[in-house]
């Protein structure tokens, strides 16, 4: 693989290979880069590569959108890691003095995930859902095995993108949809596995191996639980919105009986109330507790940036730190963003974790 510094002479000397179609560019950018900035995102929003060049001299041409770029990052004397393709699709001019901004996205987003349609499915799995909608896209679909088998028995895409149902249901299914490598992946939200259910790689971030942190804690009491409401079948109507209040009121026989249908996790009290309203009472379920499982890791948030960057880190890793307050330490992480960022300080990576729901109770 061909390796070109951006500063040469020094040790510890970060590396990148930039290519635009087939043809390395790094010779015609490597004495105009300013800086390189890739965020790796968790979810259905694109990795985002941004670029921005010095041209002072202003002999650069803009370049044309649709270009496709493909990106390796890495250290000197050790493997580049492929970060991905990308397609321009933003330019920015500016000065004085002039300098230009390239801006891709992952090329994995295919223009076909954003036409709205029209698809009812009934009685299929979340693995015959995401295969449908991954061959329509030209995308291998990957479903987590905990999650494949679960049969929807009704559900609509109505004047909607593949883009946005995908998004609904993972959120319903407490999952995440997303595209890399040309694969369509539907996996489970926060728990450190591959599609093919294997525990992902754990990383140990110190505290000397950071330039700046940040942890913050929520209020835990903000909600005690989730309710969701189903259709009832033989009444097919709206259910009234109920009310939740912190103290208890009382209720009569025939007043609990409405109850059946609305899904309670948690506890009552100052209850999160979902306002969809879902075809039937598993539907209900299951995204009441992905709700639920929601909140609870957002109860505990940190963000690190490491002086030295890591590109082979990406979002869903489980990460440990050390050297912080014993909570901090104590809890098991979730990798959700990161940033690298390459500029004339170096290379650096900047993490955003959210605790994982069994510690929650930890921090």
């Amino acid at each position: 693989m061909l390796k070109l510094d951006w500063v040469t002479g020094k040790t510890n000397t970060p590396v990148y290979v930039l290519s635009a179609g087939d043809k390395n560019v790094n010779a015609r950018i490597q004495s105009r880069l300013i800086s390189l900035n890739l965020t790796d995102n968790r979810g259905f929003e694109a990795d985002q590569l941004d670029i921005e060049l010095n041209d002072s001299d202003g002999l650069l041409s803009l370049p044309r959108r649709g270009t496709e770029l493909s990106l390796h990052l890495g250290w000197q004397g050790e493997s580049l890691i492929h970060k991905g393709k990308f397609i321009v699709d933003e330019i920015e001019y500016s000065g004085a003095p002039d300098k230009i901004i390239i801006r891709a996205r992952s090329a994995d987003f295919r223009a076909t995930l954003n036409i709205n349609r029209e698809v009812a499915y009934h009685q299929k799995t979340i693995s015959d859902i995401v295969r449908t909608i991954a061959v329509r896209n030209d995308l291998t679909p990957k479903v987590d095995k905990m999650l494949a088998n679960i049969t929807l028995s009704h559900i609509d895409q109505t004047n909607e993108s593949d883009g946005n149902f995908l998004t609904r249901l993972a959120k319903q299914e407490g999952a995440i949809a997303t595209i890399k490598s040309g694969y369509l992946l539907f996996i489970r939200q926060g728990q450190n596995k591959a599609v093919s259910g294997q525990s992902l790689t754990s990383v140990i971030i110190t505290r000397q191996s950071g330039d700046d942190h940040r942890f913050s804690l929520a209020d835990r009491g903000a909600y005690t639980g989730v309710s969701a409401s189903w259709l009832n079948t033989r009444n097919p109507r709206k259910k009234e919105n109920i009310t939740v209040k912190r103290k208890r009121s009382k209720t009569n026989p025939q007043q609990e009986k409405k109850k059946q249908d609305h899904y309670l996790v948690g506890s009552e009290g100052n209850v999160f109330v979902m306002k969809h309203i879902y075809a039937n009472k598993a539907n209900a379920e299951r995204a009441a507790k992905a709700e639920w499982e929601k909140i609870q890791r957002g109860v505990a948030s940190f963000s690190i940036r490491l002086a030295k960057g890591r590109p082979e880190l990406f979002p869903e890793m489980k990460v440990r730190v050390s050297g912080f307050k014993t909570e901090i330490d104590a809890a098991d992480w979730t990798l959700v963003t990161v940033t690298h960022t390459l500029n004339d300080s170096g290379l650096t990576s900047s993490l955003q974790l959210e605790v994982k729901i069994s510690d929650s109770d930890r921090v």
